[in-house]
């Protein structure tokens, strides 16, 4: 093992420690962004801001000496996650510029885009306890959530890797009462009660047809809100293929906006106007 330098306590110093576990710290970040180009930067960063806001050492450096700078890993790719999601307009294509000189794994390739799936959140979640192993109580500093609430994120990911997490909400007419609430506070333009049906890290994705029809994509239950203000409020409700949506007129189009609900909270929104794909839907409009 290489020697390392000391502090005058008789402790690695903090450079050092991010070097002994940079190869994990990388495989962290890559997992979480998907090149090794960003995941090297990412580490780069994390140490940065570490090294500018951090103790030297703290006793629980003793224990895990890991601990801390895997966190910061994490946040600065949390920060990058999130910013991602609000400025792209098509969904994320880890592929689309390939690596010099590196062949993609199929497997690899299948697990990133998966990963590309999730929110932010649900991401690191996911990543930090299933594949690295990390507790949900180091984990929910980082997503600023509480430990049960940290776990309730890698259970949403672990379920919609299993194919299960996107089904509607077992119980229909409460997920019909949380898409009415969102259509009636968008038309009253109560802001408030609409944030407070979106999941903080909620997303709403749109189709190639709805983006060129002047939909944009967003992230973050703000952001989201501002959004679906926009488009939900004129909607009626309807079941889509047998789960509550909203068909919105759009110019001389129509939108279909389908939800996924979990815990009473809209996790995701996807506009759909693509025609070829609206004819295979089954909707049946409901009374108000």
């Amino acid at each position: 093992m290489a020697d390392h330098a000391v502090n005058k306590d008789g402790h690695a110093s903090l450079t050092d420690r991010f070097e002994e576990h940079r190869p994990r710290l990388r495989a962290v970040a890559h997992r979480l962004l998907g090149s090794f180009g960003s995941a090297d930067d990412a580490v780069r960063e994390a140490e940065q801001r570490l090294g500018r806001t951090g103790p030297e050492h703290t006793d629980e450096d003793d224990v895990d000496p890991g601990r801390r700078p895997t966190a910061a890993v994490a946040r600065v790719c949390l920060d990058r996650l999130r910013a991602r999601e609000s400025q792209r307009e098509d969904p994320w294509n880890p592929w689309g510029a390939a690596e010099p000189g590196r062949s993609v794994d199929p497997e690899e390739r299948e697990l990133l885009e998966f990963l590309d799936t999730l929110t932010p959140a649900e991401r690191v979640a996911f990543v930090l306890h299933d594949m690295f192993e990390v507790p949900f109580e180091e984990i929910a500093p980082v997503v600023e959530r509480t430990p049960a609430a940290a776990r309730q994120l890698a259970a949403r990911a672990r379920r919609r890797m299993q194919g299960t997490e996107e089904m509607p909400e077992p119980d229909l007419a409460h997920q019909r009462e949380v898409v009415v609430a969102v259509r009636d506070a968008s038309r009253a333009g109560e802001a408030d009660a609409l944030l407070a049906l979106l999941d903080p890290d909620a997303v709403l994705r749109a189709d190639p047809e709805a983006i060129r029809n002047g939909a944009t994509t967003a992230h973050g239950a703000q952001a989201v809100a501002a959004r679906l203000a926009e488009r939900a409020g004129s909607a009626r409700v309807a079941l889509v293929d047998g789960a509550a949506g909203l068909v919105s007129p759009t110019g001389t189009a129509a939108s279909v906006l389908t939800f996924t609900v979990l815990d009473a909270r809209v996790t995701a929104v996807d506009i759909l106007m693509d025609t070829v794909h609206l004819h295979r839907l089954e909707l049946e409009f409901l009374p108000d």
